[in-house]
């Protein structure tokens, strides 16, 4: 089942959310001729339930108390996560980092617990929807180990294979992507 769901997955993508041909800066800094906008596909109702289904499975094991990441990215898979893992009767709580704390009423960086609720001693996956170097979800690794969760993994829907791979055995965190950048972009001298 679960190739068939990630087949279903690339699909969806390729039709929501994938583009190639123009210029576009992404969030590392870079520049490429192929992007991916999760947004559409995180926000389609058969897109959010492939994705959900298939980091359940993939998270299947390693006794996660809470999944979440940086905003805006992480907010609908933790949110499609969460939901999933209550129906199946494995309940995972999420979370999201705001890149800066509000300036106002509670002002924490991260939301999604109550105010006798958190991450110490707690085991976390840290959620994205793409990954180019990881340095975002490094910065959400960071985060939630001043708050004393454990770091299970950094989990992401497509890894752009520029180096996030790396960047993250560098840091001691195991890494997972559910779809590599290879599996959209046409074969060499195609």
């Amino acid at each position: 089942m679960t190739q068939n769901v990630k087949d279903r997955l690339i699909a969806i993508i390729r039709q929501r959310s994938f583009s190639t041909g123009k210029e576009m800066k992404l969030a590392s800094g870079r520049s490429s001729n192929f992007y991916f906008n999760m947004k559409p596909t995180m926000m389609d109702p058969e897109g959010a339930w492939l994705i959900a289904e298939l980091i359940l499975g993939a998270i299947d094991g390693m006794g996660v108390d809470y999944v979440g990441g940086l905003e805006m990215g992480a907010v609908p898979i933790a949110s499609g996560v969460t939901a999933l893992s209550f129906e199946r009767d494995r309940p995972v709580k999420a979370f999201f980092i705001r890149k800066q704390a509000k300036g106002h009423g509670t002002q924490k960086l991260i939301e999604g617990l109550t105010d006798d609720e958190s991450l110490e001693g707690k085991t976390v996956v840290i959620v994205e929807d793409v990954t180019t170097t990881g340095g975002s979800s490094l910065q959400a690794v960071e985060a939630v180990r001043r708050e004393g969760a454990k770091v299970a993994c950094v989990l992401t829907i497509v890894d752009r294979e520029e180096g996030a791979s790396q960047t993250f055995h560098a840091a001691g965190v195991p890494f997972t992507a559910l779809l590599t950048a290879s599996e959209f972009k046409p074969a060499e001298g195609a």
